[in-house]
């Protein structure tokens, strides 16, 4: 796993090609503002150090989910206005990810000066890993730079393919930052091994469950997977969100993982809200006192104390996915729960980036905690054991 880094390679005066992690959400009503900076941020410390040492440097990333066409709603134009202000220069933006009038922009930088490539998304090449296509994004580049990491668990031409064609490859400072801490989780296993699944979808998460939950003392199940359990072992859940693909996951964890079931934690009780009628009541109930017309949204004050307990006892935690509607009150108050827990608990934690890291940053817990990863996906794919094609791909130290 130990990868060459930035501090590694001589970049002044190089070629070089970033791919960073500019999929930024954007305003609803108007895709031109940019809602969270975070990921541009985080990029801030690579391409500063870039730009400092006299590189020439190109970023591309993806953003959004366009169907392999151009979608003037997913362009990267904001992303790279708003870069330009935080470094203080002029960064322009290419019209496309590759083509001739790119490759001129590019061959006209200077030492010092940022380009931003449109979404590489816009081309369904990117996800094929086409050779063509990847030969054409790395353009000119001398050097490769990998700073997303919550893309590299994706072999596509932009994080792989593009490595084939560039002499040198390596791990930009978060990447760096990202092998560094989550080994500890990743290696990680028996006593005192705790991790929690939260968010919507069992189907999802089915591989890291089946590798996790034998290595785990304890797995603790939140948000809407619980409904899926709950269904799978016949509990009524009411007007709960439980899709048809989730419950058969768990079935299949049910049965053909018995002998570790005893690990597995589900929710005691649930806090409801009821739909139908629509009345805007909210009522705590029991695992099996979910009603008709009732839609669980959170876990109950018990389990809460009872996810609590065994997060303090812990001595490695691995988070990923909240433990309810979080982003709408009172059904928040099971996520905000779990993560005082994982601040105040002595173990080494780390929360495996989208929402779970959202729920912490907004909390302002991120600073308690061992490590906030910044890749979702990514997190759960390198934690579970898997090697990640992006990573891979980067030279050796």
């Amino acid at each position: 796993m130990a990868k060459k880094g930035l501090r590694q390679v001589d970049c002044a005066g190089k070629r070089t090609l970033v791919r960073v992690d500019f999929n930024v959400p954007l305003d609803k009503q108007d895709s031109t503002v940019i809602t969270d900076d975070t990921r541009i941020r985080a990029a801030l410390p690579t391409i500063q150090h870039l730009v400092d040492a006299g590189a020439i440097v190109t970023l591309c990333s993806h953003l959004g989910r366009p169907k392999d066409a151009p979608d003037s709603s997913m362009s990267l134009a904001p992303a790279a206005e708003r870069l330009g202000q935080l470094l203080g220069i002029e960064v322009p933006m290419a019209p496309d990810c590759v083509g001739d009038e790119v490759a001129q922009m590019r061959a006209d930088l200077q030492a010092g000066q940022v380009l931003m490539l449109e979404n590489t998304r816009f081309h369904r090449e990117e996800k094929k890993n086409d050779p063509d296509f990847a030969k054409a994004l790395a353009g000119d580049a001398e050097l490769f730079v990998d700073d997303a990491f919550g893309s590299m668990h994706r072999a596509h031409a932009s994080t792989v393919g593009v490595t084939e064609y560039i002499d040198v490859c390596v791990s930009g400072f978060l990447v760096e930052r990202e092998l560094e801490k989550l080994p500890p989780a990743r290696e990680a296993g028996g006593d005192g091994f705790v991790v929690i699944m939260g968010g919507a979808k069992v189907e999802d998460k089915i591989d890291a469950i089946k590798m996790l939950l034998p290595r785990a003392e304890r797995m603790i199940i939140g948000g809407a997977m619980s409904w899926a359990f709950f269904k799978a072992q016949g509990k009524e859940v009411g007007a709960s969100l439980c899709k048809p693909d989730s419950v058969e996951a768990a079935t299949e964890i049910l049965a053909n993982m018995a002998e570790h079931i005893d690990r597995l934690m589900l929710p005691v009780d649930v806090n409801m809200l009821q739909v139908d009628p629509d009345t805007g009541e909210t009522k705590f109930a029991p695992a099996d006192g979910i009603e008709p017309g009732w839609d669980a949204l959170d876990i109950g004050p018990e389990t809460r104390e009872l996810y609590g307990r065994a997060v303090k006892d812990a001595t490695v935690v691995f988070w990923n996915g909240p433990m309810g509607y979080f982003e709408k009150p009172p059904f928040d108050e099971g996520t905000v729960a779990l993560a005082q827990a994982l601040a105040e608990t002595d173990a080494y934690t780390v929360v495996g980036g989208g929402d779970s890291a959202a729920a912490m940053n907004q909390l302002g817990f991120e600073d308690k905690v061992s490590h906030v990863s910044t890749g979702g996906g990514a997190s759960i794919e390198f934690v579970q054991g898997d090697s990640l094609p992006g990573v891979d791909a980067l030279d050796d130290a």
